[in-house]
């Protein structure tokens, strides 16, 4: 027999038997069972109603609160200049503006295309120049260590 006939034959006999029962009971094992000492007693609930004071539903709220982490509110963003913001309106404006003409099958001119382009160059080279790539004007004198 080969390694394939093998196989075969044990993959007919995992079919076949796959509808059968199980004959081998196998027994549940002691190290598993658990002793009623060991289970835990089922968590109660209590249904406060609206007649019943709220003396008890105070103390309820308060433990409820403990250990509950409030941020702190995040600080404003900051202020962006108006070059700035007329670098993203270009770098996103362009585009759009192409993408709205083209779905609604406007007539598109050469000079709005060439408006839409170069709104969209001329944003992203703004954007990317004013990124600078020095050390912060507060950073200090200290360029940190020189080997």
């Amino acid at each position: 027999m080969t390694p394939q006939s093998d196989e075969d034959e044990v993959w007919r006999q995992i079919v076949a038997s796959y509808n059968e029962p199980d004959s081998a009971e196998q027994p549940w094992p002691d190290s598993e069972n658990l002793s009623p000492a060991d289970h835990e007693p089922e968590p109660t609930r209590r249904v406060i109603k609206a007649s019943e004071p709220d003396d008890d539903q105070t103390p309820l709220e308060e433990a409820d609160d403990e250990g509950h982490f409030v941020p702190e509110p995040p600080p404003p963003l900051p202020k962006i200049d108006l070059a700035t913001k007329l670098a993203w309106v270009a770098l996103f404006g362009g585009p759009a503006y192409l993408l709205v003409a083209a779905m609604s099958g406007w007539d598109m001119q050469g000079w709005a295309l060439f408006t839409a382009v170069a709104a969209f160059i001329g944003g992203f080279v703004a954007l990317v120049v004013r990124m600078g790539d020095g050390p912060p004007n507060d950073s200090g004198w200290d360029d940190g260590a020189v080997v």
